[in-house]
C-alpha cells in the first residue's frame, strides 16, 4: 500500500525531509487507520528501525502513543509538511517479514478487513526473557533428514502415485486420507491421515523447504506430533499451539522467522506461520469449524493458505476424510487437482434400519445390537451419539410440547434419570413445572445424550465396561480390551488396534438441524468415526436413508459434494457464490448497499437478501461471483470506513469509535438472515 500522510500527526521537532521515514501499521482496531503512516526516524533510533520491528508512535487524534509494525523504509515525499518522529523501538527483532505483510494485506482486502486484525493472530504477544533468550542463542542448523526416513517418506507417498511429484512441483492437491488406524514403531496409535502427512512434510524437509500444517485441534496435532517426531530431526519440529505458554508460543514463532526451514503443526492461525522457503501448506479435515476464525475478520484457514500458495509458491494440500463442497468447487474449476490412491480402501459400512416386528422406537436395531455384541468379545465398540449430557431435550409427555423454563423460556434438560429439570440457559431448576399448551406435569425424554446412552447400553450388556468421551469426559485414547465406547461426534477416542465395530446413532436427529451444510457435516461426522474401526469391522449407521447415507456406504463423499453443488448452484447458495453479510443502522446498511450497487452494476437484482431486521440493527446478505469479489469488498470496506470516520467525534458522554456499527463479514458459510 502507497504510504500517505494525515493530519493525526503533529510536527515533529528537527525534521529533516533527507532522511529515511518509516511507513509504520498501527495497532488501532479502527478500519481509518489500516494504512501506512509515516514518521521521521530519529538519529538515535536509525539503526533500530529497520522493517518488521516493533516501534511506538505518537497519534495524535488519540491523544497518546500507540504500538505499531514498522513496514518498511522509505523517503519522504515532496511535502513541506513535517513529520512526527517515531517513539521508540520496542525490539530490534523483526518480526513482520514482507511475505507476511504481503499475505495478511492481501487476506485483509479478501474479506474486507484490516491487516492488522490479520498479524494480531499471526503474531504472538511479545515475551521478553523469550526473545532474550532467543537473540543469545546461536541460529539453528539446517536440519539434515536421514536416508532412512527419507525413504519411509517415499514409500509412505507411493500409496498416491505422483503425489511426490507433485510436492516437488508445487501443485495444489486434494487428497482422500486412508480411513484407517496405523500404529507407529514405538506402538502409539494416529491416525492413518496423521502418517501420509508426515511423510509429505518429510520430503519436504528433506528437500530443505519447509512445511506448515494446520489441523482443527490438539487431538490431531498430538496425532501429527506424534508421527512427525519419529521422523524428522526435533530442532526442525515447531508446535504453534494456542494453549501454549505465552513464552512458548513467542520462542515457537521466533523458531520460524530463522532461515534454517523447520515444520510447524498448529491450529487455524498457523497457516500464517513466516517459514523460511515454504515448500507445502496443508490442512487436515478443513470442514471442521474450528478452521474458521471467529475474529474480525474471519478469513478461513482454507482460503489464507489458498492465498498464501498462491503469493508464495510451494505446493498445498486439503486432506480429510471427507470432501467440502468449497474444495470440490476448486477440483471443478481445474485450480486444484484430485490426486486418488492406487488402491482405494474403504470401512464396511452396513445401513441398519429395524427389521420386521421390530418396534421403530428402538434406538439400536438387532443387526446392530447384535454387531456389537459379537464384537465386544475382541476388543472395544465405537457408539456415537448426537449430544453430551443425559437426557438433552425434554418435552410434555402428553403432548409432546418443547419443556421450556417458565423463568426465561430455555429449554429444560435432565442431568441423569429422575433429577429435578433445569434450564440450559439460566440453570434454574424447574420444580413445579406444568406444560403451557395443556398444563400437564408430566415429562418426558425426546432425546438421549451420551450419559443416558451409556446407562442403556450398561444395562444391555452387563459386566461390560463403558467409557463415556464427551466433553465433560475427555478421553484420547482407549486399549484393546472390550469396551462400549459411547461418544460425542468429534469426541472420539482412539482405539489400540482400532475398534471392532462402530455403530453411529442419532442420524437422524443431526441431519434435522437447520443448516444448509448439515449433510456435509453429517457425512464428515460419521466418516471420522468410521476410519477409527480397524480392518474389515463393521461400521453401522442407524436409522438413515437417502444421497447422504448412500455416500457412507459407498465411501463417495467426493460424489456427494459434486452433488451438493449441482444442487446449489442454480438457488446461488455458497460456496457456488460468495455471500457477504452487512449489519448495522438500517441508515447505514441501506447507504452500503446503494454505494455497492453503484461501484458494482453487475450485481443481478436477486443479490441482496434483506435487510431485516437482527437484534438491535438490520442485516442484509449480498451474494456475488467470484469475479466480483474484489470490487464487491472493496466497496463494503469504503463504506465501514466512511461511517467510522462519521463516528470519530462522538456525542458527549460516549467513547471514541461508539458510533462504529456498521460491520461486514465476507464468505459467510450459509444464507442466515
Amino acid at each position: 500500500m502507497t504510504a500517505v500522510h494525515d493530519d493525526d500527526h503533529g510536527p515533529g521537532e528537527g525534521a529533516r525531509p533527507a532522511r529515511r521515514v518509516a511507513r509504520v501499521l498501527i495497532d488501532s482496531p479502527l478500519p481509518q487507520l489500516d494504512r501506512l503512516f509515516d514518521y521521521e526516524i530519529p538519529a538515535e533510533l536509525a539503526a533500530d528501525a529497520q522493517p518488521g520491528v516493533r516501534v511506538r508512535v505518537p497519534l495524535r487524534s488519540a491523544g497518546r502513543v500507540v504500538d505499531g509494525l514498522l513496514v518498511e523504509l522509505g523517503e519522504p515525499e515532496a511535502s513541506d509538511r513535517p513529520l512526527s518522529q517515531l517513539e521508540a523501538v520496542v525490539s530490534p527483532v523483526a518480526v513482520l517479514t514482507p511475505a507476511l505483510y504481503a499475505l495478511a494485506r492481501r487476506a485483509a482486502d479478501r474479506a474486507a478487513g484490516s491487516a492488522g486484525d490479520i498479524l494480531r493472530l499471526a503474531i504472538p504477544k511479545r515475551m521478553v526473557r523469550a526473545e532474550k533468550a532467543w537473540l543469545a542463542a546461536e541460529p539453528p542448523a539446517h536440519p539434515r533428514v536421514d536416508e532412512a526416513d527419507a525413504a519411509w517418506a517415499a514409500d509412505v507417498l507411493a500409496v498416491y502415485p505422483g503425489l511426490a511429484e507433485a510436492l516437488d512441483g508445487g501443485e495444489r492437491l486434494a487428497l482422500d486420507a486412508p480411513p484407517v488406524p496405523a500404529q507407529l514403531e514405538d506402538g502409539t496409535v494416529v491416525g492413518s491421515w496423521a502418517v501420509l502427512l508426515a511423510a509429505a512434510a518429510t520430503r519436504v524437509l528433506a528437500a530443505g523447504r519447509s512445511a506448515v500444517i494446520a489441523v482443527p485441534d490438539h487431538r490431531d496435532r498430538a496425532q501429527l506430533e506424534a508421527a512427525l517426531l519419529s521422523r524428522i530431526p526435533a530442532d526442525a519440529f515447531v508446535r504453534d499451539d494456542a494453549k501454549q505458554s505465552g513464552p512458548a508460543r513467542y520462542a515457537a514463532f521466533l523458531r520460524t522467522l530463522a532461515d534454517a526451514p523447520c515444520v510447524v503443526i498448529g491450529n487455524r492461525s498457523t497457516v500464517y506461520a513466516p517459514v523460511a522457503d515454504l515448500g507445502m501448506v496443508a490442512l487436515w479435515d478443513d470442514g471442521d469449524p474450528l478452521l474458521a476464525e471467529p475474529l474480525s475478520p474471519g478469513v478461513h484457514a482454507r482460503d489464507a493458505a489458498l492465498l498464501r500458495q498462491e503469493l508464495h509458491g510451494g505446493a498445498l494440500v486439503f486432506a480429510g476424510h471427507t470432501r467440502t463442497t468449497d474444495v470440490e468447487r476448486l477440483v471443478a474449476v481445474g485450480w486444484v487437482r484430485d490426486l486418488p490412491a492406487a488402491r482405494r480402501l474403504s470401512p464396511r459400512v452396513v445401513l441398519s434400519a429395524n427389521r420386521e416386528g421390530e418396534s421403530r422406537a428402538a434406538r439400536v436395531p438387532s443387526s446392530a445390537f447384535a454387531a456389537a455384541r459379537e464384537a465386544l468379545v475382541d476388543g472395544p465398540v465405537l457408539v456415537q451419539v448426537a449430544r453430551p449430557g443425559y437426557a438433552p431435550v425434554l418435552v410434555c409427555a402428553k403432548c409432546r410440547h418443547p419443556a421450556r423454563c417458565p423463568h426465561c423460556g430455555g429449554p429444560l434438560h435432565a442431568a441423569r434419570q429422575g433429577a429435578v429439570p433445569t434450564c440450559t440457559w439460566c440453570g434454574r431448576a424447574a420444580h413445579a413445572w406444568a406444560c403451557p399448551e395443556c398444563s400437564s406435569t408430566l415429562l418426558r425424554m425426546a432425546s438421549s445424550g451420551s450419559e443416558r446412552t451409556a446407562d442403556e447400553l450398561g444395562r444391555a450388556f452387563p459386566g461390560t465396561r463403558v467409557i463415556i468421551a464427551d466433553g465433560d469426559h475427555p478421553v484420547t485414547e482407549v486399549d484393546g480390551r472390550p469396551a462400549l465406547v459411547v461418544a460425542t461426534r468429534g469426541a472420539e477416542p482412539l482405539a489400540i488396534g482400532g475398534y471392532r465395530a462402530v455403530i453411529l446413532l442419532d442420524g437422524d436427529r443431526m441431519l434435522m438441524a437447520e443448516d444448509l451444510r448439515i449433510g456435509e457435516s453429517c457425512l464428515r461426522w460419521w466418516s471420522n468415526a468410521a476410519a477409527l474401526a480397524a480392518r474389515g469391522a463393521p461400521v453401522h449407521l442407524v436409522g438413515v436413508g437417502g444421497e447422504v447415507a448412500r455416500a457412507l456406504a459407498t465411501w463417495t463423499q467426493a460424489a456427494y459434494a459434486r452433488a451438493e453443488l449441482a444442487d446449489r448452484a442454480p438457488l446461488r447458495m455458497p460456496p457456488t457464490v460468495r455471500v457477504a453479510a452487512v449489519e448495522g443502522p438500517r441508515r447505514a446498511v441501506d447507504t452500503a448497499l446503494a454505494e455497492l450497487r453503484q461501484a458494482v452494476p453487475e450485481l443481478d437484482a436477486e443479490a441482496v437478501l434483506g435487510p431485516l431486521t437482527h437484534e438491535e440493527s438490520v442485516r442484509a446478505l449480498v451474494r456475488f461471483d467470484y469475479g466480483l469479489g474484489a470490487r464487491v469488498t472493496e466497496s463494503l470496506r469504503a463504506s465501514v470506513v466512511s461511517q467510522a470516520v462519521k463516528g470519530r467525534r462522538p456525542a458527549k458522554g460516549r467513547t471514541p469509535g461508539a458510533a462504529h456499527t456498521l460491520k461486514v463479514r465476507v464468505d459467510v458459510p450459509d444464507l442466515d438472515l
